[in-house]
């Protein structure tokens, strides 16, 4: 007669032992990451191997890990492929000539007279179209510097102006990697979920740009030449593409479903099947180069064929267009698989649950709940210095709390950008602080003051808490649905433990 089969006991975690393998991750990186400047993604899988190490002490199997990483995953498979879209899109967009014509146009409207709001506003917009704040600060920003040192103007302004730009686009874009990982992260609609952005980004931005125009009234900008090197990037952009009025529609295209609602993929897929049309008909690429520029990023050296010599052209150039493609968003994807991984473990073990209700304790309000959001991703961003697990890790933490109370997970989502996306570059010791400082050529805690979009965030997202406005609540339908994945998840776990 075959022995009954070992009843499999499942013990709960302790607060310490739900406690380790967040704080395992968070020395990891402090110290790998930061400080010996190692790669995140090993340094996150070393987590996830102490945090499965304390599943298996509280009983579960090797099966049952794997089981709930793969449900993870399977969640976020639908923005992963979005992710990947993106990549797609940028470099239809860039190979079309939809991106250079933004860039384009956008330096030709510079006025010295009013240089922080002028490098303001084409930052955003610039950031926007391309979805990278690092990318649109490295060219474009840099030029505002050659504007700014031209005018003897306050260089730290001009800074805190471009850095302030570009994380307002790239906060607001769908090209975002940031704004798709939230997305992501939260489980909520990407134009949804920018939709909703802009409920703190709008009051910032606002403010931001009247400061902008009142300082820069005051700076004696009259009679300054424009630096020679937005005008070689103006003759150069010129020269590699021709400019028409239906390189626009693509852009035309995402705003549209983003207007209207349409499923995200789809719109993408169509924004860039026109643009790679455009490339060929406009721009002379060949069918290689468009596609190799959708799989790999368009390549400057493409133009050759066109009679440009692309290794005459300084430096910024290739900065500036040598972007996008599928593969361009293989780091980001690898580190979201870590990081669903890690979560997907811990999550077996209901870790995530016990901390946030130790948390929890604390809230009685939505006010206080905004406020253990934002301390969470301040406290992320500041220890890991990651973006991305900065916004992973309180998005998975805290989305169930935000259900539970009959709040929409895009108040998280846009909680935890402001918190932790746009804090990023101003703090000196992360890598987007350091690259900004080293690009722009000034200290981080000196443009800080003037990166007024980047603080004041916090500061809207903590009154809008605390009033309600911009609050946005679940019907008790939405709720009941929303919280049938954590029910079941818990009816799966009662089931693996009555059948084991």
């Amino acid at each position: 007669m075959a022995k009954p089969a070992k009843e499999k006991t499942i013990k709960k975690p302790t607060l310490f032992l739900a406690l380790v393998p967040i704080i395992t991750m968070v020395v990891l990186l402090s110290l790998g990451y930061v400080m010996f400047e190692l790669p995140p993604e090993p340094l996150i899988i070393a987590s996830t191997v102490v945090a499965g190490m304390i599943a298996i002490k509280l009983g579960y199997s090797y099966d049952d890990i794997m089981g709930s990483i793969a449900q993870k995953i399977a969640k976020t498979m639908p923005a992963i492929l979005i992710l990947i879209t993106v990549g797609f899109m940028i470099g239809a967009w860039m190979v079309g000539g939809t991106i250079p014509m933004m860039i384009f146009y956008g330096l030709k409207i510079i006025n010295p007279q009013f240089l922080l709001i002028t490098a303001f506003l084409v930052t955003s917009v610039v950031s926007i179209c391309t979805g990278t704040s690092w990318g649109s600060a490295g060219t474009i920003g840099v030029a505002f510097m050659g504007v700014g040192a031209g005018l003897d103007a306050n260089l730290a302004a001009v800074a805190g102006a471009v850095v302030a730009g570009a994380y307002f686009g790239d906060k607001l874009s769908p090209l975002s990697d940031t704004t798709n990982i939230a997305s992501l992260a939260t489980g909520v609609n990407l134009y949804e979920h920018i939709g909703h952005l802009l409920y703190t980004t709008l009051p910032s931005f606002v403010v931001a740009g009247i400061a902008y125009v009142i300082t820069g009234l005051n700076m004696n900008a009259a009679g300054v030449a424009i630096p020679e090197k937005v005008g070689t990037i103006l003759d150069t952009l010129s020269t590699i593409y021709d400019w028409n009025l239906l390189l626009v529609v693509p852009v035309l295209i995402v705003l549209y479903g983003s207007i209207t609602k349409k499923p995200t993929i789809p719109i993408m897929l169509i924004s860039s099947a026109v643009a790679m049309a455009n490339a060929m008909i406009f721009q002379g690429f060949t069918l290689h180069d468009v596609v190799s520029s959708v799989l790999n990023g368009f390549d400057i050296a493409m133009v050759h064929a066109k009679g440009f010599d692309a290794s005459a052209v300084i430096p910024d150039i290739p900065r500036l267009l040598n972007r996008g493609g599928m593969n361009s968003m293989m780091g980001t994807l690898l580190i979201c698989f870590c990081a669903i991984t890690f979560a997907g473990t811990i999550s077996l073990t209901k870790s995530l649950e016990l901390i946030v209700n130790k948390i929890l304790k604390y809230v009685r309000s939505t006010g206080s709940l905004i406020v253990a959001t934002i301390i969470t991703g301040l406290t992320m961003i500041g220890v890991t210095s990651n973006g991305q697990v900065s916004i992973l890790m309180p998005g998975e933490m805290l989305r169930e709390a935000y259900i539970r109370r009959g709040l929409h997970p895009k108040n998280l989502g846009r909680t935890i950008e402001d918190s932790a996306t746009i804090i990023e570059p101003i703090l000196p010791w992360t890598a987007a602080g350091a690259y900004m400082a080293g690009t722009l050529g000034v200290a981080t805690l000196s443009y800080l003051p003037w990166a007024m979009l980047c603080w004041t965030g916090i500061i809207f997202a903590t009154i809008w808490g605390y009033t309600g406005f911009g609050i946005a609540k679940l019907t008790p339908e939405q709720q009941k649905e929303m919280l049938k994945e954590y029910e079941s998840s818990d009816a799966e776990e009662l089931g693996q433990k009555q059948g084991a």
